[in-house]
């Protein structure tokens, strides 16, 4: 009889195995280097953080429950904190030690005749407005957290949003004016798309909504100059089988490339609806940055994939070793703002990639370089190993080393206020060898350099998926 070999498990699945450590307001010790005295601030960083409960394990790392991390820099020290989202959901299942709710790839058990509570994760990313910290995530309200110690005071309507308007995980801050764009799709008899703008503080000021076709999947978009652009890719739900709890929300997502990618232009001061478009079909996660030309052109950059192969190999990265093959490659497109259609399109990179994003004071505007998570020497069902920065005038790639089986979390801009051309890239590296985890600070034009410093934190951080930065006032 032969027996089937075993699919190999990646360093970085230890990650996953055992339980996250929360941990208070802790002094992190420097393992090497110093903390720039210019670094003056807090890192946020959000990501699932629970896996299993009794055996039972997540069914999508995206319903895993949110972990914040903050790590506080002040006078050259830097203190830090690790603390689970107080969810309605989560402490109700801490309660029970079971999961019992429904969520992005877990199916309702409740029969048809009573009621499916779908969790609130709170476990893609953050936005710190005014004194509060939001963990945001994509199918409701962001949850308020203290933003020096983490603790959870508890779901945020922003002073306007109402029950069935979800807040998404991919808000926009003009860098200018502090204001923050974001949106929501709403579904029932009628598929909106809610637009949002805040003040500073987090407070709803204008909002306005778009008429959709379908239940389309939409996780980012970008800010350009005086536009918000939208690109929808052909995934479309299908809610029978939801509804009737058949299948996860996950599963019942269809690829349909015949339908194309939907390119819709907001005005940004009005939040209607300028023109829309049809274009060949890919799927993102992820937009980088896009602005206007000196032509009135809209330039957009963003991690694309080939179709929606990426939601299979993300189900299975908490195995430690997904079989779906699913790359990303870092393209600009140009698009036509008055009639929103590509008119040129080109792959900036053959790396494998994600999390592209800019120097924050440079949204919405132009841009030299992009930052980015990249795979260096992995397979294409690995992790990403080496942060990358491309240069758009030199069209080349500088990567770190960050030595054998260590992983970056998303690189985090962070200004130099003293320097308007300086910088660092803030990361968490977990290093599977020692199964630790560390914060890394490197200099923005010597990425492959050693870093400028590293801190040791007391427990290891479960992957995430996106953060900020939050300078001292």
């Amino acid at each position: 009889m032969v027996t089937a070999a075993k699919p190999t498990t990646a360093p970085w699945s230890s990650n996953f195995e055992q339980p996250i450590q929360e941990f208070p307001l802790t002094p992190l010790a420097v393992l090497s280097g110093a903390i720039p005295a210019n670094l003056q601030g807090s890192l946020y960083r959000n990501g699932p953080g629970l896996f299993d409960r009794q055996g039972e394990q997540i069914s999508h790392w995206f319903d895993g429950d949110g972990a914040i991390l903050a790590v506080h820099f002040a006078g050259g020290q830097a203190q830090g904190t690790y603390r689970m989202v107080q969810t309605e959901g989560y402490m109700a299942e801490e309660k029970s030690g079971k999961f019992e709710y429904s969520g992005y790839g877990r199916k309702s058990s409740q029969p048809l005749w009573r009621k499916d509570q779908l969790k609130n994760a709170a476990n893609t990313s953050v936005l710190a407005a005014g004194d509060r910290l939001l963990a945001l995530w994509e199918g409701g309200w962001p949850h308020a957290l203290d933003r020096q110690t983490l603790a959870t005071v508890g779901l945020d309507d922003l002073q306007g949003l109402q029950r069935q308007q979800p807040f998404s995980a991919h808000p926009k801050v003009d860098p200018q004016s502090g204001e923050i764009y974001n949106f929501g799709v709403t579904f029932g008899r009628q598929t909106n798309l809610q637009l949002y703008r805040c003040d500073q503080s987090g407070q709803l000021q204008q909002q306005n909504k778009i008429p959709l076709q379908g239940i389309p999947m939409i996780h980012d978009f970008a800010m350009a100059g005086p536009y918000l652009v939208f690109c929808i890719s052909p995934v479309k739900l299908n809610p029978l089988p939801v509804l009737f709890r058949q299948q996860s929300y996950s599963d019942s997502l269809n690829w349909q490339p015949e339908r194309g990618t939907q390119i819709l232009v907001i005005d940004r001061a009005t939040l209607t609806l300028l023109s829309q478009s049809e274009a060949e079909s890919w799927f993102q996660w992820h937009f980088g940055n896009s602005y206007v030309d000196t032509h009135g052109q809209i330039l957009l950059d963003v991690a694309r994939y080939e179709d929606f192969q990426t939601n299979q190999y993300l189900q299975e990265v908490p195995s430690g070793h997904p079989q779906t093959i699913a790359p990303s490659k870092l393209w600009r497109m140009h698009i036509d703002p008055q009639q929103a259609k590509v008119t040129e399109s080109m792959l900036l990179s053959d790396y494998t990639c994600e999390f592209p994003l800019v120097n924050p004071l440079e949204v919405g505007q132009p841009h030299r370089y992009s930052y980015l998570n990249v795979r260096d020497r992995s397979t294409e069902t690995d992790a990403f190993d080496a942060i990358g920065c491309y240069d758009h005038h030199q069209s080349t790639m500088t990567l770190t080393n960050l030595g054998e089986n260590c992983y970056p979390s998303e690189p985090i801009f962070v200004p130099d206020p003293q320097n308007p051309e300086g910088g660092w890239i803030l990361t968490v590296v977990y290093d599977a060898n020692h199964h630790s985890s560390a914060v890394w600070i490197l200099d923005r034009h010597r990425l492959s350099d050693k870093p400028i410093c590293r801190l040791s934190l007391p427990q290891t951080i479960a992957f995430g998926f996106h953060g900020t930065w939050s300078a001292a006032t």
